[in-house]
Protein backbone atom coordinates (compact mmCIF):
# COMPACT_ATOMS: atom_id res chain seq x y z
CA UNK A 1 0.00 0.00 0.00
CA UNK A 2 1.17 3.43 -0.11
CA UNK A 3 0.50 6.32 1.37
CA UNK A 4 -1.38 9.57 0.05
CA UNK A 5 -0.30 12.65 1.32
CA UNK A 6 -3.15 15.85 0.90
CA UNK A 7 -2.36 19.81 0.63
CA UNK A 8 -4.78 19.67 2.91
CA UNK A 9 -3.36 17.64 5.59
CA UNK A 10 -5.35 14.27 5.16
CA UNK A 11 -3.43 11.27 5.03
CA UNK A 12 -4.79 7.74 3.76
CA UNK A 13 -3.40 4.40 2.11
CA UNK A 14 -4.07 3.37 -1.16
CA UNK A 15 -4.11 -0.35 -1.78
CA UNK A 16 -2.42 -1.86 -5.55
CA UNK A 17 -5.19 -1.66 -8.09
CA UNK A 18 -7.32 0.79 -6.09
CA UNK A 19 -7.92 4.37 -7.21
CA UNK A 20 -6.68 7.79 -5.68
CA UNK A 21 -10.33 8.71 -5.12
CA UNK A 22 -12.04 5.33 -4.21
CA UNK A 23 -8.91 4.82 -1.68
CA UNK A 24 -10.05 7.85 -0.62
CA UNK A 25 -13.71 7.95 -0.07
CA UNK A 26 -13.14 4.25 1.51
CA UNK A 27 -11.20 5.79 4.28
CA UNK A 28 -13.64 8.83 4.65
CA UNK A 29 -11.36 11.52 3.21
CA UNK A 30 -14.26 12.48 0.49
CA UNK A 31 -12.63 14.52 -2.43
CA UNK A 32 -15.14 15.88 -5.20
CA UNK A 33 -15.83 14.05 -7.93
CA UNK A 34 -18.64 13.17 -10.81
CA UNK A 35 -18.53 10.96 -13.48
CA UNK A 36 -15.62 8.78 -11.78
CA UNK A 37 -14.77 8.24 -15.74
CA UNK A 38 -12.10 10.39 -16.61
CA UNK A 39 -14.27 12.41 -18.53
CA UNK A 40 -14.94 15.08 -16.16
CA UNK A 41 -12.67 17.15 -14.34
CA UNK A 42 -14.01 17.31 -10.92
CA UNK A 43 -11.66 15.26 -8.99
CA UNK A 44 -8.73 17.29 -10.31
CA UNK A 45 -5.87 17.24 -8.20
CA UNK A 46 -2.31 17.86 -9.10
CA UNK A 47 0.98 15.31 -8.18
CA UNK A 48 3.38 17.24 -5.74
CA UNK A 49 5.57 13.86 -5.67
CA UNK A 50 5.55 10.38 -6.27
CA UNK A 51 4.42 8.74 -9.07
CA UNK A 52 0.87 7.78 -10.74
CA UNK A 53 -0.67 5.58 -13.56
CA UNK A 54 -3.67 6.28 -15.61
CA UNK A 55 -6.22 3.18 -15.93
CA UNK A 56 -8.03 5.45 -18.01
CA UNK A 57 -7.91 8.05 -20.80
CA UNK A 58 -8.27 11.58 -18.57
CA UNK A 59 -10.34 13.23 -21.33
CA UNK A 60 -11.48 15.85 -18.73
CA UNK A 61 -7.98 17.70 -18.73
CA UNK A 62 -6.27 19.66 -21.36
CA UNK A 63 -2.96 19.40 -22.59
CA UNK A 64 -1.85 22.35 -20.68
CA UNK A 65 -2.85 20.66 -17.77
CA UNK A 66 -1.74 17.47 -17.80
CA UNK A 67 1.66 19.19 -18.48
CA UNK A 68 1.64 21.23 -15.03
CA UNK A 69 0.83 18.06 -13.15
CA UNK A 70 -2.67 18.00 -12.92
CA UNK A 71 -4.22 14.24 -12.63
CA UNK A 72 -7.95 13.23 -12.48
CA UNK A 73 -7.84 11.02 -9.23
CA UNK A 74 -11.32 8.64 -10.44
CA UNK A 75 -8.70 6.72 -12.95
CA UNK A 76 -5.57 7.20 -11.24
CA UNK A 77 -3.99 4.40 -9.24
CA UNK A 78 -0.40 5.05 -6.76
CA UNK A 79 2.65 3.34 -8.15
CA UNK A 80 4.95 5.34 -5.11
CA UNK A 81 4.02 7.50 -1.85
CA UNK A 82 1.79 10.29 -3.11
CA UNK A 83 1.88 14.35 -2.32
CA UNK A 84 -1.70 15.60 -3.78
CA UNK A 85 -2.60 19.15 -4.04
CA UNK A 86 -6.11 18.90 -3.71
CA UNK A 87 -9.26 20.35 -1.63
CA UNK A 88 -11.25 17.92 0.22
CA UNK A 89 -14.82 18.57 1.66
CA UNK A 90 -13.36 18.18 5.44
CA UNK A 91 -16.03 16.40 7.89
CA UNK A 92 -18.69 16.15 5.33
CA UNK A 93 -20.07 12.18 5.80
CA UNK A 94 -21.31 11.00 2.72
CA UNK A 95 -24.00 8.57 2.69
CA UNK A 96 -23.18 5.00 1.87
CA UNK A 97 -24.06 4.08 -1.42
CA UNK A 98 -25.59 0.59 -2.03
CA UNK A 99 -27.01 -1.68 -4.56
CA UNK A 100 -31.02 -2.02 -4.66
CA UNK A 101 -33.69 -3.70 -6.81
CA UNK A 102 -36.03 -1.46 -8.10
CA UNK A 103 -39.00 -0.99 -10.29
CA UNK A 104 -40.81 1.21 -12.70
CA UNK A 105 -43.38 2.88 -10.74
CA UNK A 106 -44.49 5.75 -13.48
CA UNK A 107 -42.82 6.40 -17.07
CA UNK A 108 -43.82 9.90 -18.44
CA UNK A 109 -42.49 11.82 -21.74
CA UNK A 110 -42.15 15.70 -20.48
CA UNK A 111 -40.82 16.65 -23.56
CA UNK A 112 -39.98 15.35 -27.30
CA UNK A 113 -36.30 13.85 -26.11
CA UNK A 114 -36.83 13.81 -22.17
CA UNK A 115 -38.77 11.22 -20.13
CA UNK A 116 -39.63 11.28 -16.17
CA UNK A 117 -39.16 7.44 -14.59
CA UNK A 118 -40.62 6.95 -11.49
CA UNK A 119 -39.03 3.88 -9.29
CA UNK A 120 -40.43 2.69 -6.24
CA UNK A 121 -37.71 0.37 -4.15
CA UNK A 122 -38.32 -2.77 -1.87
CA UNK A 123 -40.79 -1.36 0.69
CA UNK A 124 -37.89 -2.26 3.41
CA UNK A 125 -35.50 -0.41 1.51
CA UNK A 126 -34.38 3.09 1.89
CA UNK A 127 -32.02 5.21 -0.05
CA UNK A 128 -30.06 7.62 1.61
CA UNK A 129 -28.73 10.60 -0.22
CA UNK A 130 -28.03 14.16 -0.15
CA UNK A 131 -30.44 16.42 -2.81
CA UNK A 132 -28.11 17.03 -6.11
CA UNK A 133 -26.38 13.49 -5.83
CA UNK A 134 -26.87 11.32 -8.59
CA UNK A 135 -27.22 7.16 -8.95
CA UNK A 136 -26.28 3.85 -11.86
CA UNK A 137 -29.25 2.41 -12.90
CA UNK A 138 -28.38 -0.85 -14.36
CA UNK A 139 -29.85 -2.69 -16.71
CA UNK A 140 -30.29 -6.17 -19.16
CA UNK A 141 -27.14 -7.65 -19.33
CA UNK A 142 -25.42 -4.89 -16.78
CA UNK A 143 -25.46 -1.88 -19.00
CA UNK A 144 -24.98 0.75 -16.49
CA UNK A 145 -25.73 4.96 -16.82
CA UNK A 146 -25.74 7.56 -14.17
CA UNK A 147 -28.49 9.93 -13.79
CA UNK A 148 -29.37 12.54 -11.24
CA UNK A 149 -31.85 12.07 -8.74
CA UNK A 150 -34.41 14.72 -9.29
CA UNK A 151 -36.49 15.27 -5.87
CA UNK A 152 -35.14 15.17 -2.27
CA UNK A 153 -36.13 12.25 -0.30
CA UNK A 154 -39.77 11.37 0.40
CA UNK A 155 -42.12 9.61 2.62
CA UNK A 156 -42.35 7.15 0.32
CA UNK A 157 -38.49 7.02 -0.76
CA UNK A 158 -39.58 6.90 -4.48
CA UNK A 159 -37.17 8.29 -6.50
CA UNK A 160 -37.01 10.49 -9.93
CA UNK A 161 -35.06 10.69 -12.63
CA UNK A 162 -35.06 13.07 -16.28
CA UNK A 163 -33.70 11.28 -18.61
CA UNK A 164 -32.43 12.29 -22.37
CA UNK A 165 -33.24 10.68 -25.32
CA UNK A 166 -29.02 10.01 -26.70
CA UNK A 167 -29.17 9.18 -30.45
CA UNK A 168 -28.19 5.76 -31.13
CA UNK A 169 -27.89 5.47 -27.25
CA UNK A 170 -28.33 1.36 -25.85
CA UNK A 171 -29.84 2.83 -23.04
CA UNK A 172 -32.09 5.27 -24.72
CA UNK A 173 -33.33 2.66 -26.74
CA UNK A 174 -34.68 0.79 -23.56
CA UNK A 175 -35.85 4.05 -22.21
CA UNK A 176 -37.93 5.26 -25.26
CA UNK A 177 -38.93 2.12 -26.79
CA UNK A 178 -39.29 -1.02 -24.19
CA UNK A 179 -39.40 0.74 -20.90
CA UNK A 180 -42.43 -0.36 -18.84
CA UNK A 181 -44.71 -0.24 -15.83
CA UNK A 182 -43.02 -2.97 -13.46
CA UNK A 183 -39.66 -3.62 -15.71
CA UNK A 184 -37.26 -4.74 -12.42
CA UNK A 185 -33.44 -2.72 -12.56
CA UNK A 186 -31.63 -2.53 -10.22
CA UNK A 187 -30.14 1.13 -8.73
CA UNK A 188 -26.41 2.03 -7.05
CA UNK A 189 -25.94 4.79 -5.33
CA UNK A 190 -26.02 7.21 -3.94
CA UNK A 191 -23.11 9.00 -5.76
CA UNK A 192 -21.06 12.03 -6.27
CA UNK A 193 -20.34 15.20 -4.76
CA UNK A 194 -23.11 17.67 -6.24
CA UNK A 195 -24.99 19.01 -2.92
CA UNK A 196 -24.99 22.29 -1.01
CA UNK A 197 -22.68 23.23 1.68
CA UNK A 198 -21.69 26.54 2.93
CA UNK A 199 -24.84 28.27 1.72
CA UNK A 200 -25.29 30.21 4.35
CA UNK A 201 -25.61 33.97 3.88
CA UNK A 202 -24.30 33.53 0.30
CA UNK A 203 -26.24 34.58 -3.34
CA UNK A 204 -26.75 30.77 -4.68
CA UNK A 205 -26.66 30.63 -8.27
CA UNK A 206 -27.79 27.42 -10.11
CA UNK A 207 -27.00 26.85 -13.35
CA UNK A 208 -28.23 24.13 -15.63
CA UNK A 209 -28.61 23.08 -18.98
CA UNK A 210 -31.23 20.46 -20.60
CA UNK A 211 -31.93 17.87 -18.03
CA UNK A 212 -29.42 19.44 -15.81
CA UNK A 213 -31.83 20.96 -13.68
CA UNK A 214 -32.88 17.51 -12.27
CA UNK A 215 -29.90 17.88 -9.56
CA UNK A 216 -31.30 21.77 -9.43
CA UNK A 217 -34.96 20.64 -8.53
CA UNK A 218 -33.79 18.42 -5.86
CA UNK A 219 -31.56 21.00 -4.16
CA UNK A 220 -34.10 23.30 -4.29
CA UNK A 221 -36.71 20.82 -2.91
CA UNK A 222 -34.17 20.16 -0.20
CA UNK A 223 -33.76 23.67 0.48
CA UNK A 224 -37.67 24.09 0.72
CA UNK A 225 -37.20 21.91 4.09
CA UNK A 226 -33.77 23.48 6.04
CA UNK A 227 -34.09 25.76 8.59
CA UNK A 228 -34.30 29.75 7.93
CA UNK A 229 -30.78 30.28 9.29
CA UNK A 230 -28.45 28.44 7.15
CA UNK A 231 -30.74 29.59 4.50
CA UNK A 232 -28.69 31.17 0.98
CA UNK A 233 -29.66 34.86 0.60
CA UNK A 234 -30.91 35.13 -2.12
CA UNK A 235 -31.65 31.99 -5.37
CA UNK A 236 -31.54 32.34 -8.95
CA UNK A 237 -31.72 29.50 -11.38
CA UNK A 238 -30.55 30.32 -14.55
CA UNK A 239 -32.04 27.29 -17.15
CA UNK A 240 -30.97 26.44 -20.69
CA UNK A 241 -31.98 25.15 -23.42
CA UNK A 242 -32.19 25.52 -27.05
CA UNK A 243 -36.11 25.91 -27.47
CA UNK A 244 -38.83 27.02 -25.59
CA UNK A 245 -40.21 23.34 -25.65
CA UNK A 246 -36.87 22.09 -23.86
CA UNK A 247 -38.07 23.87 -20.74
CA UNK A 248 -40.54 21.41 -19.28
CA UNK A 249 -40.51 22.68 -15.94
CA UNK A 250 -41.68 25.42 -13.52
CA UNK A 251 -39.78 25.92 -10.16
CA UNK A 252 -41.59 26.06 -7.02
CA UNK A 253 -42.93 29.43 -5.88
CA UNK A 254 -40.45 30.69 -2.82
CA UNK A 255 -40.19 34.02 -1.74
CA UNK A 256 -35.89 34.32 -2.59
CA UNK A 257 -36.05 32.61 -5.88
CA UNK A 258 -35.80 34.16 -8.84
CA UNK A 259 -35.86 32.19 -12.25
CA UNK A 260 -34.48 33.04 -15.37
CA UNK A 261 -35.07 30.77 -18.66
CA UNK A 262 -32.87 31.16 -21.11
CA UNK A 263 -32.89 29.93 -24.79
CA UNK A 264 -30.12 29.07 -27.14
CA UNK A 265 -31.95 29.05 -30.63
CA UNK A 266 -35.17 31.04 -29.40
CA UNK A 267 -37.83 31.61 -31.37
CA UNK A 268 -38.47 35.35 -32.81
CA UNK A 269 -41.91 35.47 -29.91
CA UNK A 270 -39.59 34.82 -27.36
CA UNK A 271 -39.12 37.61 -24.72
CA UNK A 272 -37.02 36.26 -22.24
CA UNK A 273 -33.28 35.85 -22.24
CA UNK A 274 -31.48 34.31 -25.09
CA UNK A 275 -27.87 32.92 -25.15
CA UNK A 276 -25.61 30.92 -22.98
CA UNK A 277 -26.55 30.24 -19.40
CA UNK A 278 -23.32 31.57 -18.15
CA UNK A 279 -23.71 34.48 -20.33
CA UNK A 280 -27.03 35.88 -19.36
CA UNK A 281 -25.58 35.57 -15.50
CA UNK A 282 -22.36 37.99 -15.82
CA UNK A 283 -24.47 40.16 -18.13
CA UNK A 284 -26.49 40.62 -14.27
CA UNK A 285 -23.16 41.19 -12.93
CA UNK A 286 -23.61 39.75 -9.51
CA UNK A 287 -21.30 40.10 -6.74
CA UNK A 288 -19.28 37.26 -7.05
CA UNK A 289 -17.52 37.27 -4.09
CA UNK A 290 -20.26 36.69 -2.13
CA UNK A 291 -22.03 33.80 -4.61
CA UNK A 292 -22.00 30.47 -4.54
CA UNK A 293 -22.58 28.68 -8.03
CA UNK A 294 -23.61 25.29 -9.13
CA UNK A 295 -23.68 24.42 -12.55
CA UNK A 296 -25.07 21.09 -14.25
CA UNK A 297 -25.08 19.78 -17.42
CA UNK A 298 -23.17 19.85 -20.66
CA UNK A 299 -19.55 19.56 -20.15
CA UNK A 300 -19.12 22.56 -22.80
CA UNK A 301 -21.22 24.93 -20.30
CA UNK A 302 -19.48 24.01 -17.08
CA UNK A 303 -16.22 24.65 -18.32
CA UNK A 304 -17.15 27.68 -20.12
CA UNK A 305 -18.69 28.79 -16.91
CA UNK A 306 -16.21 27.86 -14.66
CA UNK A 307 -13.32 29.93 -16.62
CA UNK A 308 -15.75 32.83 -17.29
CA UNK A 309 -16.49 33.10 -13.73
CA UNK A 310 -12.84 32.77 -12.41
CA UNK A 311 -11.83 35.47 -14.72
CA UNK A 312 -14.43 37.59 -13.75
CA UNK A 313 -13.47 37.24 -10.13
CA UNK A 314 -15.45 34.21 -8.59
CA UNK A 315 -13.62 32.67 -5.83
CA UNK A 316 -12.22 29.13 -6.78
CA UNK A 317 -14.06 27.16 -3.94
CA UNK A 318 -17.25 28.78 -4.74
CA UNK A 319 -17.77 26.84 -7.80
CA UNK A 320 -19.15 23.35 -7.50
CA UNK A 321 -20.12 21.42 -10.83
CA UNK A 322 -21.55 18.38 -11.88
CA UNK A 323 -20.95 17.85 -16.03
CA UNK A 324 -23.22 15.48 -18.07
CA UNK A 325 -20.99 13.25 -20.04
CA UNK A 326 -22.33 10.95 -22.38
CA UNK A 327 -20.86 7.03 -22.22
CA UNK A 328 -18.17 5.99 -24.15
CA UNK A 329 -20.45 3.09 -25.12
CA UNK A 330 -23.34 5.46 -25.68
Amino acid sequence: MYQVSTSSGRRYEARPGETLLDAALRQGVVLDYSCHTGRCSTCKGRVIAGSTIATHDELGLSAEERGQGFILTCVRQACSPIELEIDDLGDVVLPEAKTFPCRIQAIERLAPDVVRVMLRLPPTSVLNFLPGQYVDLIGNEGLRRSYSVANAPRVDNQIELHIRQVPDGAMSAYWFQQAKVNDLLRLRGPLGTFFLRGQEDKCLVLLATGTGIAPVKAILEGLASLPEHVQPRSITVYWGGRHRGDLYWQPPELPSLRFVPVLSRAEDDWSGARGHVQNVLLSDKPNLQNTLVYACGSDAMIHSAQSQLRAAGLPERQFHSDAFVCSATS
